[in-house]
């Protein structure tokens, strides 16, 4: 089966209006990253496996790689690179690079959205919340410990 002829989507990603014209069954992290040349969502496993195109649709994190762009049409979409408008995505953003909870900073994108929309709707986690919400997110430089430090530090009121 061969690609489906583009339609007409609208998309409001941190904020602000895209009218994209894309083959509607087109995974969502590449049209971030291709169409809108929004590069902070990173495509890793491409299964949903891994975590590292995590995204805040609607206020819950969704994972970016396998998902159409049609399901996303006329949703709020919050990305790495708008989580710096909100207090809590400053905090955390704070917090991972005081605790360095980063070393190749591949997964760090979709870490840091996954702990804004977790901090946003639970402001002061326990850790076993912590590691529910960050379950479905891989880190293979093994920077676990100092992640959940920043989240913790970020959480601190």
């Amino acid at each position: 089966m061969g690609a489906r002829h583009p339609v007409s989507l609208s998309l409001t990603i941190n904020g602000t209006r895209h009218d994209i014209a894309s083959d509607p069954d087109t995974p969502l992290v590449y049209v971030l990253r291709d169409e809108l040349k929004l590069k902070g969502t990173k495509l890793g496993c491409g299964l949903e496996q891994c975590g590292a195109c995590a995204i805040i649709v609607d206020g819950k994190v969704v994972l970016s790689c396998v998902t159409p762009v049609e399901v996303f049409d006329g949703k709020a979409i919050t990305t790495i690179e708008g989580i710096a408008e909100t207090e809590t995505g400053q905090r955390v953003q704070r917090a991972f690079i005081e605790k360095t909870a980063a070393q190749c900073g591949y997964c760090t994108s979709g870490l840091v959205v996954a702990a804004t929309a977790l901090l946003e709707t639970v402001p002061a986690p326990d850790r076993e919340t912590v590691k529910a919400a960050l379950a479905p997110h891989l880190c293979r430089c093994g920077s676990h410990p100092r992640v959940l430090e920043a989240i913790e530090k970020a959480s601190a009121t």
